[in-house]
């Protein structure tokens, strides 16, 4: 009886390294498929195949594949507060921290393009992925607004403007940019030109100046 609780407590103590393994596999093989292949062209049996687990593994650990979706957008988005923490903590030059925001944004979406591109072609098809897109954008919206809010310059340049609307207005400029870089098209495939753009926006529309590093074309 001993031998077999020792088993049984063997496989128990097995059974999470085993769980997350599986997991994983699940999601690297999706992330894998998404570099090449549309979201609304992909299967769960694709996926089944790609990462080699069964069926019942497979729906163990997500209901759906747009579960499995959820939880790439969600560890890209962490990456992404990660990227925006220089110019969202306020330690640094703003614009400056701005533009190294921005340019860590578009490696992030480059280096997840097909999971980022999936989820800006499907949420407005999906209500599940909808309300996950939103509420990571959300994310996004409420760091920058209170970042502004914190910031006097900031505030004195745009008056009586609603500041999360300002907020919105450029997170999701940003979103629209990186999706258009992503998909290869010009002028954003060019990522200089994707972070100048993104970055003059920001700092012209919140502090009314060019950003460092980039110059002003000559008036005609």
């Amino acid at each position: 009886m001993a031998s077999k609780r020792t088993a049984g407590s063997a496989r128990r103590s097995g059974a999470a390294p085993a769980s997350a393994e599986l997991r994983e596999r699940i999601l690297s093989a999706t992330r894998e498929l998404l570099r090449e292949r549309r979201f609304d062209g992909l299967s769960v049996a694709d996926i089944l195949a790609a990462a080699e687990v069964s069926r019942a593994s497979f729906y163990f650990y997500f209901p759906s594949k747009q579960a499995v979706l959820g939880e790439l957008v969600r560890q890209a988005v962490s990456q992404g507060q990660q990227a925006a923490e220089p110019w969202i903590d306020g330690r640094q030059d703003p614009a400056a921290a701005l533009r190294s925001g921005v340019s860590d944004g578009a490696r992030l979406w480059r280096a997840n393009a097909g999971v980022l591109m999936a989820i800006v072609e499907s949420w407005g098809s999906d209500e599940g992925l909808r309300a996950l897109w939103l509420g990571q954008m959300d994310l996004f919206t409420e760091a920058a607004a209170a970042r502004i809010r914190s910031d006097p310059d900031a505030m004195r340049r745009l008056g009586d403007v609603d500041v999360r609307a300002v907020a919105a207005s450029l997170t999701w400029l940003g979103e629209r940019l990186y999706y258009l870089a992503a998909a290869g098209v010009p002028p954003f495939d060019d990522e200089q030109v994707l972070v100048d753009v993104l970055t003059n926006a920001w700092t012209s529309i919140l502090y009314g100046h060019v950003p460092t590093g980039q110059r002003r074309p000559p008036e005609r």
